[in-house]
């Protein structure tokens, strides 16, 4: 491998990620020894980091030879709500609040695609329950952006500002696990009825995310052959597109786990992996803490996929993370106004990872048991993409992908193919269910 190659960013953290998940490094660096170029161009090396970040999932769930993934798809995948189709429409999938704002002497992101989310930001701005957007940017104008984003914030809100990079503090990340995998307790082997084509075959998988990053995760879980169920607040319905985008393969069922703590505690008990979403402060309430759950049930392989990095109060998504971690203004055209990268790539990225981590734990699992503890984050993946080479952006979007059609609940849905691989791995999702259409509970395990 010639020594430009060798240290180009793809290489450089699928090394780190095969010491991290205890993959075969030199497999997967002559998997990507040859040039790649995936369809994401950006100021930042985001094709570097899906390319990376979908092969060692693929790698993780095999555990023995790798299959490179096809680059146009791991481009359409991470921009998978831009192919997605209901009823032929694309549907829209930001508010009219989920945007930057200039605010006085700087600018500021804010989130408001859910209806609570909207409401608070208002509630923070000091505006009735119905402000226009006109009025919110108004009323931000009037705010720095560090004082809007407290105001906000405090009423439950997701506003912050737009910064620049924060070399030193990222530097303080990298020097953390990407993801982190440790072992929890003392619990028996637990074998599984793993087959080629379904390496998780007899996982079952209890799903507490929504948005992208956590749903990507169990997503591929589902391919690889794991009995996925997402389990939803009755009282905050998501977004049928986003559920459409990213359930493939999964059940769907609406449980409020306060009330029904025995429901919740029997799915538990016959689980084997669950997938934290929420935000931890909210799930330590709740007795959800990977901590708490370890405790109660020893055998679990419990990950944890949250937006910010050692706060544990703080909302986040995607875009919020780009804006606070310097990476709008990398992108920004004009040098004026915030950029975004063209596809929600830390969501996605930490998506597959987590679920690299997750099938890394199984595996540890079966071979020494114990139950174990999973981990990342957007922020710690926004570090890492800011520590990687940069080039200049190459090529143009791909907006025309390979796709399939599913009927759900009666209607047309077009998705994208899986962007995951491995020998023997399906080459197309299992359709996705309505969401909520499920019972909350398991179906028999395969012989």
């Amino acid at each position: 491998m010639d020594d430009a190659l060798d240290s180009s960013g793809s290489v450089v953290l699928l090394r780190r990620l095969a010491h991290e998940l205890d993959l075969d490094g030199s497999a997967l660096s002559a998997a990507s020894a040859a040039q790649v170029s995936v369809p994401l161009p950006a100021f930042l090396p985001i094709d570097d980091l899906a390319w990376a970040s979908v092969l060692v999932a693929g790698a993780a769930l095999s555990g023995a030879e790798i299959r490179r993934p096809q680059p146009e798809r791991v481009a359409a995948a991470y921009r998978s709500d831009r192919h997605l189709r209901i009823a032929g429409a694309a549907p829209d999938v930001w508010s009219p609040l989920s945007r930057f704002w200039p605010a006085s002497g700087g600018w500021v992101r804010t989130h408001g695609n859910y209806a609570h989310h909207a409401l608070a930001l208002r509630a923070g701005l000091g505006l009735s329950t119905d402000a226009s957007p006109a009025a919110v940017g108004a009323a931000l104008g009037r705010l720095t952006p560090d004082l809007a984003a407290s105001r906000i914030s405090a009423a439950g809100g997701l506003c912050v500002p737009v910064r620049r990079e924060h070399p030193e503090a990222d530097e303080a990340l990298r020097a953390l696990p990407l993801v982190a995998v440790s072992p929890a307790g003392d619990a028996p082997r637990r074998q599984t009825a793993a087959a080629p084509s379904s390496p998780l075959r007899g996982i079952r998988v209890l799903d507490f995310t929504r948005v992208i990053a956590g749903p990507v995760a169990t997503r591929t879980l589902a391919l690889a052959g794991a009995d996925v169920l997402r389990i939803d607040p009755p009282h905050r319905p998501e977004f049928i597109w986003q559920h459409l985008d990213t359930g493939h393969g999964k059940r769907s069922a609406l449980l409020d786990v306060a009330t029904h703590a025995a429901r919740l505690e029997s799915l538990l008990a016959a689980a084997d992996v669950v997938v934290l979403g929420y935000r931890p402060d909210g799930l330590r309430r709740l007795g959800l803490s990977p901590d708490a759950l370890s405790r109660r049930h020893p055998h679990l392989v419990v990950a944890q996929l949250t937006a910010w990095t050692g706060d544990e109060s703080r909302r986040g998504f995607d875009s919020l993370v780009q804006a606070d971690s310097g990476v709008s203004w990398i992108e920004s055209v004009d040098g004026v106004t915030p950029g975004a990268l063209p596809a929600q790539a830390l969501d996605h990225s930490a998506g597959y990872l987590l679920a690299a981590g997750i099938a890394t734990a199984l595996r540890h699992r079966a071979d020494i048991g114990g139950g174990w503890h999973v981990s990342t984050s957007l922020r710690r993946v926004a570090a890492e993409l800011l520590g990687m080479p940069r080039h200049a952006p190459a090529g143009t979007l791909a907006e025309v992908a390979a796709t399939q059609t599913f009927t759900v609940d009666g209607t047309e849905l077009t998705t994208v193919l899986p962007a995951v691989t491995w020998p023997d791995a399906p080459d197309r999702f299992a359709a996705p269910r309505a969401w909520g259409s499920d019972q909350a509970e398991w179906l028999p395990r395969p012989d």
